[in-house]
């Protein structure tokens, strides 16, 4: 499925976005979550930064 998600970006105005991937810690039980979206290259820095 991330590949059909990749391949289908790559096309014409995708190459704005980039998807992301960021490793969120639960406060109630301590482990580990991954949190996906798509958002444009300006705001990468940003969406890591909080």
């Amino acid at each position: 499925m991330a590949k059909k998600s990749i391949a289908s970006l790559q096309k014409g105005e995708g190459k704005a976005y980039t998807k992301v991937i960021k490793m969120v810690k639960s406060e109630k039980t301590g482990s580990y979550s991954f949190k996906e979206e798509i958002v444009t290259n300006e705001a990468v820095k940003d969406y890591f930064s909080k």
